[in-house]
This record gives structure tokens, sequence and C-alpha cells, in this order.
């Protein structure tokens, strides 16, 4: 079993014709199931031609009704990104996950209200994407470093994804699941989310949490955590030594008012019961003692 993807997923590429999305279309591809997964690509302006054998069609809602796909991954550019997750959303999408780096907060805003009453899931924007080791990668992540097994990870930070799943493959623990959900302001799934998933999965036992400074999205989790979750997590926070004030990387991550530091979101972390690290060279080996 798995969280969000498997083997079976079929999976719509919107923006399959730049370079970015042909690049990492070939590279899932590549990766496991990726052949049998990536089963169609959306242009507007290019319907009726073909990616290496993926075909191309001039909408989403067509690109489900040939193939009975569920899932996009997007690498529309920044300005056409929010209408292109629109576009997925009204398609009845299940899971709709946005690359994209650089959505204007305005667009995402309205794109957030439109979903609301929709059944579709948002991953990202900004995100590295999802990978279900093994089974299907969608995403930008380097598929190399995952090892099939039963700790999941989820990140606002991408780097720091591949860095826990790297930690952990080399202590010979493998990832049920590795999700980034990225770093922006306005965003999809958050770190609840996935734990919720996590700790409904039967094949997951325990759990990599690594959030970033800015928001409050760590220490909701946490307290959902302390009152539901039954696996142990452990956690980091990116940004330990960013000033006040000051932004570290993602535009999400934005200290206001003193909320928001690492050094509060640890706190909260470690008072809800979950092990944290201030080290991020120690996220496998926290995960490994408390297993």
């Amino acid at each position: 079993m798995s969280i969000l993807i498997d083997k079976d997923t079929k999976v719509i590429t919107q923006g399959i014709t730049g370079k970015t999305g042909q690049f990492h279309t070939k590279m899932c591809r590549e990766y496991a199931n990726g052949r049998n997964c990536f089963v169609a690509g959306v242009n507007p302006k290019k319907p009726g031609e073909n990616f290496e054998g993926i075909p191309i069609f001039g909408t989403v809602k067509d690109a489900k009704a040939a193939t009975g796909a569920t899932v996009s991954v997007i690498y529309v550019p920044p300005p056409f990104a929010a209408a292109a997750i629109d576009e997925a959303v009204d398609a009845g999408l299940d899971l709709v996950i946005c690359i994209t780096e650089g959505i204007p907060v305005r667009d995402m805003i309205r794109t957030r209200d439109r979903m609301k009453g929709k059944k579709t899931l948002l991953l990202g924007p900004n995100c590295p994407g999802t990978i279900t080791p093994d089974e299907i990668k969608i995403g930008i992540m380097p598929g190399h470093i995952h090892k099939k097994g039963r700790i999941g990870v989820v990140s606002r930070s991408g780097t720091l994804t591949y860095e826990a799943v790297g930690q952990l493959t080399a202590l010979g623990l493998g990832q049920s699941s590795a999700v980034g959900i990225g770093g922006d302001p306005v965003n999809g799934l958050k770190h609840i989310d996935l734990l919720r998933l996590f700790n409904d999965d039967p094949e997951t036992d325990a759990v990599i949490m690594v959030g970033e400074i800015g928001g409050s999205d760590e220490e909701t989790a946490a307290e959902w955590v302390k009152a539901n979750m039954k696996k142990p997590v452990v956690g980091f926070i990116a940004g330990v030594t960013a000033p006040p004030g000051k932004r570290m990387g993602h535009a999400g991550a934005i200290i206001s008012g003193g909320k928001g530091t690492a050094q509060e979101k640890l706190a909260v972390m470690e008072a809800c019961g979950i092990k944290v690290t201030k080290n991020p060279a120690e996220m496998g080996k926290l995960l490994k003692s408390v297993l």
C-alpha cells in the first residue's frame, strides 16, 4: 500500500512540450513502472502530436477521457500555472502536483478559493513532487536515492526531502512514500494532511517531518500528532539560524512579530511528543533510534 500514488496511477503532464516538462517526464518514465504510468500530455496548441510516444491532448478533460488518468503534474510557466491547476480541478482529477515555482500569490489565492468543495487534492506549488519507491515517481526528485520500505517522509523543503531520504536509505531504512509539499505561502496539502495519511497507512511505521520557519502549519500538525498519531514522528525545522524578519529560501518562510521561528516550532513539536533535532545530518539516526 502507499499514499497518494502507486504503480497503477495514470498521469498527465501539463506542460509536456516545454524543456522542463519533457526532461522530467522522461526521467519519471524511466523510473520503476513509469512507462505504464505516464499516459498523456497537454498543450492546447499541439493536440494530436506526441512526445516519445506519449499522446498530447488539447485539454486535461480530453486527456482524462481518453486515458483514464487521475493525476496531473504541472511544469507550466508561472504566469499560466494557476490556470493549469484550475483546468485539472475542473476536469475532476484526484490529485494535481504543481512543480512550478514563482506563481503569483494572488493567482494562488484565487485558485485555492475556486477549489473549495471540489474533490481534487493539490500538492505544491513550488514542490519536488512525490514518490512511492520502486513503483512510481512524479516530480523532480532523484529516484536512485530512494529505497522501498516503511518510513514516511513529508517536507516543505525539496532538498531536505532528499537529505532525509538519503540518510534513511544509507541506514537501511526504506520509505513507504516521500512527499514534498512545497514552501509557498498559499499551497495545497499541509503536514497535517500527510500525517493523517501516513497514520492510516498500514505499511508506514514512522514518519520524518521537515518544516521551515514561517507560518504555523508545523505547530498545527504537532498538536494533531499529540492527539491522534499512533506512530512515532521525528522532526526538523529548516532555518534554525535565520535572524528575525529575514526570509530563508521559500516564499512562505517569513518570520513575523517573533512568530514562526525555528525555536518556537521545535519547542511546540517537542512538547507534543515529536522527537526533534537541530542538526539536519541527524534526521535518519534520530528516526532509527525511535523505532
